[in-house]
C-alpha cells in the first residue's frame, strides 16, 4: 500500500481494510490475556478474506515443536493433530527461515504435509484445490511463530493483497507480545495450569508419566493434588485400562508417605484361599504350606500406602476384615492371635458398578462408605479424545528408543484411524496399538496398514461400499431370498412364510431376480407340498 494510499484510503476495500486492522489492534491491546482475543482475530480475518481456515502456530522454544494454539475453521480434534518441527513442511519452514510462503495449489506441492487432515477432506469433498498462505510472527529478531490462511484456490486471484494483510495482522501480533511482560507465554500458552499440574506430578512419579491436556484431565489432577496430602482412603473408579495404578502413584508420590513404601496388589490376579494370606501375613503352621512366619502386605506397607486394584474381586470374609482395618487400625495374621496395629493409608480401584453389587449382595454397603471417602473418576479415553495423540506421540517415542528404531511421525491416514476409533481398551489398547506398529514400520513413519484390523476404516482397507445404494439393497434382498429359499429346500411358501413375506410378493421377486427356485430342491424333497 502506497503512503497515499495508508492516509487517504481511495477504495472501498481499503476502508475495510484499515477498519479490520484498526479493530484487531484495539482487541489485542485491550485484553491483558491474548489467549482470550486470537480466536475472534482469527474470525475476522476469515471473513474478511473470505478464507476457508486460519492458524496461529506457535514455537515451544524448550521442545522445538510447532503446535497450533488458535484456528478458525478447524475442530479440536484437527487442531491437535497439526503439530511440527521447525524446518518440517510449509509452516516450519516459514518458521525456520522468517520468509513468507505462498502455495497456489497445494497440491502441487509436496512440502505441504496437511497433518491436520482437513485439506484432504475438503479434495475428497469436491473442492477443486487450496491456496495457501503463511507468515512468520517476529519479536524483535525471533521468529515465534506463524500466522497461515487457506482459500479456495482461484486463477484469476493475486495473493499479494492477502499476504499484505496477512502480515500486518501478524505483526500486530508481534507489537501486543512486545508491549507487555509475559505475553509471549499467554499467547504461547503451552505451560498452561495444566502442563503446570502434569509436570508436579509428573517430576515425582516412578511408575511413568500421567499424560493428557483435555478437559476431563485438568478436572482430575487439581483433584490429585488436593487429596494427596492427606491420609484419607481413596477409590479411584474408571474403566480397565485408563491408568488407575498411575494416579494411585501420583497420590502416593506427592503425599508425606512418599518416603515410605508403595505396596500394589491386584486382588483379581489372586485366589480366594490366597488374599486372606497375601493381606494380612500369616503365622508359622496356620495351614498346610505355612512353613514359616510371613508377614502381608499391610505390614510391609507400615507407613505408607497400599494400593488394592480390582477390589470388588474380594471375597466377603476378606471384605469384613478389611472394614476392620480400615475402622480400627488394626488385624490378626492369619492362624494367630496377636492383634497388630498398622499405619497404612489404603487407596482403592475398581472398574465395576459397586453400588449395583451391593444392590446384588456381593459387596459390603459399610466397606463401601469406608473407601469412598475421597472418591476420583479417570475418564475412558474416549472421552479425552483430544488426548489420544498426544498418547500416541509418546508411546511412538517409547518404543522406538525401547526397540532401537527411528520412528519419526505418524501418517495422517493412521493419525485418521486412532481419532475414529472407540477404544474400549482405552490407553492400554492404545499402547499395544502403538508398540505393534513401531515394531512392524520399516520406513520411520507408522501408516494406516501397521495397526490392527480393529481400526481398520473402509478408506484405509480399500473396502469402501462399491455402488449406489439401490444396487447395493438389491444385492442383498437377492441374497436373503435365496438363502430362504435354500433353508425351504426350494419351496417358496415355506420361504415366504420364513421372510414374512406373501407368496405373491416372494414369486415377483424370484421373477424379478431370475432364480430358480429348482435348483434349490433336494431329491427326497421334490415332492414336498407346503
Amino acid at each position: 500500500m502506497s503512503a497515499r494510499s495508508e492516509t487517504h484510503p481511495t477504495s472501498l476495500s481499503e476502508v475495510r481494510e484499515l477498519s479490520l486492522l484498526l479493530d484487531i489492534a484495539t482487541a489485542l491491546n485491550g485484553s491483558p490475556n491474548l489467549r482470550d482475543v486470537v480466536g475472534p482475530v482469527l474470525q475476522r480475518m476469515a471473513e474478511h478474506m473470505s478464507m476457508l481456515r486460519g492458524t496461529l502456530t506457535i514455537l515451544n522454544r524448550h521442545t522445538g515443536d510447532l503446535v497450533i494454539e488458535e484456528a478458525y475453521g478447524l475442530s479440536e480434534e484437527e487442531r491437535a493433530r497439526g503439530k511440527y518441527r521447525v524446518g518440517e513442511g510449509v509452516t516450519g519452514r516459514v518458521v525456520q527461515t522468517g520468509q513468507s510462503v505462498i502455495v497456489p495449489r497445494i497440491t502441487q506441492e509436496p512440502q505441504f504435509l496437511d497433518r491436520t487432515g482437513t485439506r484432504h477432506r475438503d479434495l475428497e469433498g469436491g473442492r477443486k484445490d487450496i491456496s495457501f498462505l503463511c507468515v512468520p510472527i517476529r519479536s524483535g529478531s525471533e521468529v515465534i511463530g506463524a500466522l497461515s490462511a487457506d482459500r479456495l484456490f482461484d486463477g484469476e486471484v493475486s495473493f499479494t493483497e492477502d499476504l499484505r494483510l496477512l502480515t500486518a495482522i501478524a505483526s500486530l501480533i508481534a507489537q501486543a507480545v512486545r508491549s507487555r511482560q509475559g505475553s509471549l507465554e499467554q499467547i504461547e500458552a503451552l505451560e498452561s495450569e495444566n502442563k503446570r499440574l502434569q509436570g508436579e506430578l509428573g517430576s515425582r512419579v516412578t511408575d511413568g508419566r500421567m499424560l493428557g491436556d483435555s478437559a476431563a484431565m485438568r478436572r482430575l489432577y487439581p483433584m490429585i493434588l488436593q487429596g494427596a496430602p492427606s491420609s484419607a482412603t481413596v477409590l479411584i473408579r474408571g474403566e480397565s485400562g485408563v491408568g488407575k495404578e498411575l494416579v494411585a502413584s501420583a497420590i502416593h508420590y506427592h503425599s508425606p508417605r512418599a518416603g515410605k513404601p508403595f505396596i500394589k496388589v491386584n486382588c483379581a490376579a489372586l485366589p480366594e484361599g490366597v488374599i486372606e494370606s497375601e493381606l494380612f501375613g500369616h503365622e508359622k503352621g496356620a495351614f498346610t504350606d505355612a512353613v514359616s512366619l510371613r508377614k502381608g502386605r499391610f505390614e510391609l506397607a507400615d507407613g505408607g500406602t497400599l494400593f488394592l486394584d480390582e477390589i470388588s474381586e474380594l471375597s466377603p470374609l476378606v471384605q469384613v476384615k478389611l472394614l476392620r482395618v480400615l475402622q480400627e487400625r488394626e488385624f490378626e495374621r492369619v492362624g494367630g492371635s496377636q492383634t497388630l496395629k498398622t499405619d497404612v493409608r489404603l487407596v482403592a480401584a475398581t472398574n465395576r458398578d459397586l453400588e449395583q453389587l451391593i444392590r446384588d449382595g456381593w459387596f459390603r454397603e459399610d466397606l463401601f462408605y469406608r473407601l469412598n471417602v475421597f472418591p476420583l473418576y479417570v475418564p475412558p479415553l474416549r472421552e479425552r479424545r483430544t488426548d489420544i495423540l498426544l498418547l500416541a506421540n509418546h508411546f511412538v517415542e517409547k518404543f522406538s528408543v525401547a526397540n532401537g528404531k527411528d520412528v519419526r511421525r505418524i501418517s495422517t491416514s493412521a493419525i485418521d484411524m486412532l481419532m475414529g476409533h472407540h477404544w474400549p481398551g482405552n490407553v492400554r489398547e492404545l499402547e499395544n496399538c502403538i508398540e505393534r506398529a513401531v515394531l512392524l514400520t520399516t520406513d520411520g513413519v507408522i501408516h494406516g496398514h501397521h495397526l490392527p484390523m480393529t481400526l481398520q476404516t473402509p478408506e484405509a482397507s480399500d473396502t469402501m461400499p462399491q455402488g449406489a445404494l439401490p444396487a447395493a439393497l438389491a444385492a442383498l434382498e437377492r441374497e436373503m431370498i435365496q438363502d430362504s429359499l435354500k433353508a425351504a429346500h426350494g419351496n417358496m411358501a415355506r420361504a415366504a412364510r420364513m421372510m414374512g413375506i406373501t407368496e405373491r410378493f416372494m414369486a415377483l421377486r424370484v421373477k424379478r431376480y431370475r432364480i430358480d427356485p429348482k435348483r434349490f430342491k433336494s431329491p427326497e424333497k421334490t415332492g414336498e407340498k407346503p
